[in-house]
């Protein structure tokens, strides 16, 4: 029987801050490893005994999932966009109703899709520990072995110590405090809830009917009304904005008397702060972990990255400390206070600064762009193309453009001018002209680009044409 992976892929973005963002979060980031959590999340769930994965996400990132699923090689099955976030209950009760519809006795793997798994392999094994469970009408979720009291977790309460297989779950404890945490590793019935569940679609659907209720008709209706787009399933929105927000765990699990709780000891983290990243990456022998270009002198226990090649990081003589730099914000903390970072996030957000929520470079289906240089009347930018990607055909009210191609070719049209732009060739965009980039070529094509005028925001943009179906 083939398991269907249910890939979440939506996020806040404010415990990783400033790596982790709400417009660019910790999923697509390339944090621990050579691919993104998202990729790792992907891959992880593929192979023999696995369908193309369904991803359930919003849609600002649908263009982003889409790309790296491309770059890991993986072709997806649906991507349902969701209106509005609802939590993790709307999410995959959507995700189970758009599947029994295909497969009345469908199979699937409810994963977060940014989950640190080293063991693929031992994963995989869990997964089909839980399958003959899963198959007779349980709700399968997965309990990971404490290595450490943590306050960051909920955790799952079995009878006796787990031996490994399948046991019955006695209750869902909440985040503790320091004290019950440990209280709770030391008892040895207790493991670390990873959100993880395992069901065939027709079983958690009744669990929503008997548990859930008020979800159904909502859901159902948003599902049932769902509209395609460009290769996404977008989920009706009137319908969706009535459904509750609240977790999967408050409507259904922690109501359900038919649970099993999968034993897993082979290393995971949800990487949910700073501390994590740090417990994850490469350490040298005096618990130093560094990142890009990075310099530690007389360090001990102490993550230092830096996300910007051009931007050196040195700590001296430091001791449990975290300083992530990136170009527009730069993060120093405490260790122990890791959990506090998103109070970070919340003092930016009321002085109004843009690094609370954006990310430096604005990801778009075609490609991406950040800003250079910000001035009163200017703005210079790079500009990266996907190979085949197109911009809109637009125009400004507001500024005039010079784009510099620096790498690869661009196809540019200027009202009724066509015409190819080469490395350390320019044209110039009047105001009020309809022009359009275009890289015809198979490797990215980069251009700086210099706006002048006296409005330079991103929503100075009349579209004529889109590919991507963008209003």
């Amino acid at each position: 029987m083939t398991i269907t992976p249910i890939l979440l892929c939506g996020g806040s973005g404010t415990r990783l801050w400033p790596l982790s963002r709400k417009s660019y979060p910790k999923q697509f980031a390339q944090l621990v490893g050579d691919t993104t959590l998202f990729q790792a999340s992907a891959a992880r769930l593929s192979g023999q005994g696995y369908g193309a994965p369904v991803v359930v996400t919003n849609s600002d990132f649908r263009f982003i999932v889409t790309e790296q699923l491309a770059e890991a090689g993986i072709d997806p099955g649906a991507i349902l966009i969701e209106p509005e976030g609802r939590n993790t209950a709307p999410a995959v009760l959507a995700a189970a109703l758009y599947l029994q519809a295909q497969d009345p006795d469908a199979v699937m793997l409810i994963s977060p899709s940014d989950h640190v798994v080293p063991d693929a392999q031992a994963f995989r094994a869990a997964v089909e520990a839980g399958l003959a469970e899963a198959r007779s009408g349980q709700l399968v979720t997965f309990g990971i072995t404490p290595t450490h009291p943590e306050t960051g977790y909920g955790y799952l309460e079995l009878e006796h110590s787990p031996d490994g297989s399948p046991a019955p779950l006695t209750r869902f404890v909440e985040k503790p405090d320091a004290e019950t945490a440990a209280k709770l590793v030391a008892s040895g019935r207790h493991l670390w809830n990873a959100g993880i569940f395992l069901f065939r679609a027709d079983a958690i659907v009744k669990a929503y009917r008997d548990h859930a209720p008020d979800l159904m008709a909502p859901v159902e209706q948003a599902v049932k009304e769902a509209k395609p787009d460009l290769g996404f399933l977008r989920l009706a929105p009137e319908p969706w904005g009535r459904a509750d927000n609240i977790s999967i765990d408050y409507a259904v699990m922690e109501r359900a008397d038919n649970l099993s709780v999968v034993p897993y000891s082979a290393g995971w983290s949800d990487l949910g702060g700073w501390d994590a990243v740090w417990r994850e990456s490469g350490q040298d022998a005096r618990g130093v972990a560094l990142s890009g270009p990075a310099t530690a002198i007389d360090c001990d226990n102490t993550l230092l990255r830096s996300e910007d090649d051009g931007l050196q990081v040195v700590g001296i003589g430091l001791n449990n400390i975290v300083a992530v730099a990136m170009s527009d914000a730069v993060l120093v903390a405490d260790a122990s206070r890791a959990q506090d970072v998103k109070l970070a996030v919340t003092a930016l957000k009321e002085r109004a600064a843009k690094q609370a929520e954006a990310f430096p470079k604005d990801h778009r289906p075609w490609g991406w762009f950040e800003s250079l240089v910000i001035g009163e009347r200017f703005q210079v930018k790079r500009i990266v193309v996907h190979p085949g990607a197109a911009l809109s055909l637009q125009s400004h009210h507001h500024r005039s453009e010079h784009w510099i191609v620096v790498q690869g070719t661009a196809k540019v049209t200027v009202d009724e001018t066509v015409k190819l732009v080469g490395e350390n060739e320019s044209v110039y965009i009047p105001l009020g002209a309809v022009h359009r980039m275009e890289n015809p070529g198979k490797l990215p094509m980069v251009l700086i680009e210099v706006q002048t005028g006296p409005y330079l925001g991103e929503d100075d943009i009349v579209r004529y044409e889109d590919v991507y179906a963008r209003d």
